[in-house]
């Protein structure tokens, strides 16, 4: 008889779309602006960032 484990990994992918929907509702992004911030979130946020100095 095989054992089956199962792992649940729900916390980061909450985290990653709660990251998600902050950029494009902190940063205004406009629709395809917005699905393209689906794929590079990060990107958004650090080039918004970048111009403030940190």
């Amino acid at each position: 008889m095989q054992k089956i484990n199962i792992d649940n990994h729900g916390a980061s992918g909450l985290l990653w779309l709660t990251g998600w929907l902050f950029t494009v509702g902190y940063l205004s992004l406009g629709f395809w602006d917005g699905v393209w911030a689906f794929f590079i979130w990060p990107y958004y946020i650090g080039s918004h960032l970048s111009l403030f100095g940190f």
